[in-house]
Formats: structure tokens, sequence, C-alpha cells
């Protein structure tokens, strides 16, 4: 257990951690583990407001964790719930008030408030101590509203949370409301290039970037597990992976109409030009202003190599598209094994699953069988045969991804 001089301390060096953390899910994700570990929380969650509502948009809980097996994550649904002082975390986006309970199943029936007890039922969790408090910004805004579970004392045993922990745990939460603001800026930004694609394009919506972002992240997790990747490397790749996987196929707001939106096949030479999108796309964040720059540059150009080297763009020079030194004479020629980027072999694996099980205007969604069959057989071809198996260890996880983001 910290004592208040040190979670103090702690909170201030996560101000600064926090507000580094660009990508708006894995900052909530980062947010939610730390204020936890602030107050010993056994679970918790996050509600982003949008418009008149909260969106359940993450939760974390370490008994229900335990129950999985080694690298599986929890599986949850989304919901919204209106913001009024009928639920309490409503109440607490409605009134701006911390609510400090001690036993949600005690709560007074003169409450305009009560606990919901319907994922209790289905988990078989017991819900006891309830510390709800609002994220705030500078203007005093709310934004959202994180709830931590069942606190615990230094033998595990759930206890109230403790009311001296509410101003620390607050002062905490106003950075990370500035944080979230920040990040949904980002994503803001990044959602409004996938539009301007979209409307060269319409496969590139935004339930699609997002989807192909969010199965890169997670088979990085697994794949990057095995490989015994420190934790903050893996956290720093998250981050940065997440933005650039979202901004793959940027590259095609480049090419022309006649070809993008063509409803046949491409000849051959129609095929070549639309081959041009990976390094316009690396093209557009050639400027290195950061390391995410750097990662939507590698992702926009490699995301097509394949293992086997029958990919493309190959060895070229994304500013003019031509090979590079010593490849003039025999052509570009396509990488292959771990000669592409490990972020470009993830992102390819992700695109294709979310491609093929998607419905196209020349296709309908194949089914999963057919889906899991091509990949598999595609392993050590097309894609890296240590990542496939990371993407068959999380399965469960990215029909979970799905089901978040759904085509609309």
């Amino acid at each position: 257990m910290l004592s208040e001089k040190q979670k103090l301390t702690k909170i201030i060096k996560l101000g600064i951690e926090i507000t580094e953390v660009k990508d708006i899910d894995v900052l909530l994700e980062r947010i939610l583990r730390e204020a936890r570990k602030l107050v010993n929380a056994d679970a918790g969650s996050i509600y982003i407001k949008e418009d008149d509502q909260l969106k359940f948009s993450y939760t974390q809980n370490d008994t229900l964790q335990k129950r999985l097996p080694p690298g599986k994550k929890l599986i949850y649904s989304t919901f919204t719930i209106p913001i009024n002082n009928q639920s309490i975390s409503g109440s607490v986006a409605n009134t701006g008030e911390t609510l400090n309970i001690p036993d949600v199943y005690k709560l007074r029936s003169s409450l305009p408030y009560s606990f919901n007890k319907h994922y209790d039922d289905l988990s078989g969790y017991r819900t006891h101590s309830m510390l709800t408090f609002p994220l705030k910004t500078n203007r005093g805004d709310v934004i959202g509203v994180l709830q931590l579970i069942n606190g615990k004392d230094a033998k595990g045993k759930v206890v109230p949370f403790s009311k001296k922990d509410e101003p620390l745990i607050l002062n905490f939460a106003n950075t990370a409301a500035v944080a979230i603001e920040r990040a949904q800026m980002t994503r803001a930004m990044i959602l409004r290039m996938i539009k301007m694609a979209e409307l060269r394009d319409p496969k590139e919506t935004g339930s699609h970037v997002n989807r192909v972002a969010a199965f890169a992240v997670t088979i990085y997790e697994h794949w990057a597990g095995k490989r015994g990747i420190a934790h903050d490397e893996m956290e720093k790749d998250r981050d940065i992976l997440r933005m650039a996987a979202m901004l793959h196929d940027v590259g095609k707001v480049a090419i022309s109409d006649a070809i993008l939106k063509k409803p046949g096949r491409f000849t051959p030479e129609e095929h070549d030009i639309m081959k041009g999108h990976t390094y316009l796309g690396a093209r557009l964040f050639s400027e290195l202003y950061s390391e995410f720059d750097e990662a939507a540059s590698i992702v926009a150009l490699n995301h097509h190599e394949n293992w086997d080297g029958s990919g493309y763009p190959g060895h070229i020079d994304p500013f003019d598209g031509k090979p590079l030194p010593g490849y003039e004479n025999s052509g570009p020629g396509g990488k292959r094994g771990e000669e592409i980027p490990g972020f470009g072999r993830i992102v390819a694996i992700a695109d294709v699953f979310d491609a093929l099980s998607s419905r196209r205007v020349y296709k309908e969604p194949w089914d999963e069988a057919r889906v899991l069959e091509t990949i598999k057989a595609l392993s050590g071809k097309q894609f890296d045969p240590e990542m496939i198996e990371a993407f068959f260890s999380c399965l469960d996880s990215l029909h979970n991804i799905a089901e978040r983001y759904p085509d609309h």
C-alpha cells in the first residue's frame, strides 16, 4: 500500500506520463490501470461523454481476469447510459460531484440513483465499494466518468474507499481529463483524414480503420508478449501502432477516381498505378516530426509486402517510386521475411482479416471458417508465421473488437 506522500509523488509522475500517450484507446486503458493502482481497486470502468449520453468505453477487473488463461483479455460490450440522476455514473456526470459508496447493495431507496446488478449476475462478480468521480477539463466541463470498484486493504480484503484518497484521485482525474481531450482531438484529426479517403474510396470507413487498428494492436500484444518485449516498449509501440494502422491506406487519396472507383477488375497497368498508394501514403509522413510520423510512413509503405517476397512495392524510394540503389537493374522486388518492418507485417494480417470478413461492393462477407482457413494457408507465404500464431491465439478478442466497431 502506498503512503499519502508516495501517492502524491506518483500522481505528479503519472500526470507527465499520460500526457505523452496520444491514442485515445491506449490512453483510457492506461488511465484506468493507474487510477486503480493508486487506491488498490480490484476493478474499474471508464465512461466517455458522447452528446447527452455516457459511453461505456473501457473496463478492467483483476478477479475476473484471473479466471482467464494467461494472455487472454476480458471480453466486454460497449453500451450507453443517459446522463441523469438515475444511475451512479449518470448522476456523477450530471452533477459533477464524486460519489464514494461503501456498499452499492446497501444504498438507501430514497436516493435518486441505484446500482444495476445485471453485470454482477452475468459474471458472478460481487461489487461492494465504489468510488465514482467526474473527468473534468480545465474549463470545468465533464467529458467522462471514472469508476473504481472494490477497494482492497493490504491483505486483499474488500473495503470502502478512503475519504482521504478523494482529493488525490480527483487531482489525477483532472490531469487525465486534459490528456483525454487532447487524445480525442488527435483521433478526430485522423478520422478527418480517413473521411477524406472515404470520399475517394467507400471501403475506407471509420469502422474499417478502427477495426484494423484495434486488431493490429491486439495481435501485437500477443506477439510481443511471447517475444518477451519489455513492458515500457510495448506500451510505447501500442500507442503509435494504433494511430499509424488507421492510416494504412490513406495514400489512396492520390489515386485517380477512374481506377479507384472502377467496378470491374483492374488491367495490369491500372493495378500498377493502384500499388502506388503505398509509397504515396508513406510520402505524406516523410517529414518525420515524431515517432508517429515514422510509424505511419512504415505502415503505409509496407502493409502489402509479403513474407515470401511476392508483395509490393518492394525496395523503392517513396519520394519518386523508383528502385533503390542496387535494385535499378533487377527491379525493386518484394521485401521478404523480417526485412519487412514488424508494424507492416502486423497491419497486413489485420487488414486482410477485416477485408475478408466484411461486406464489399464486389463481395459478401466470407464465413469465418473460410476466412481462417485462408489466413492459415497464407502463413509463411503472405504472412509472418509467428504473427499468425499470435493472431489465432487472440481470436476471441478480435471478435469482440469487430462487435465494438460495426459497419453502419
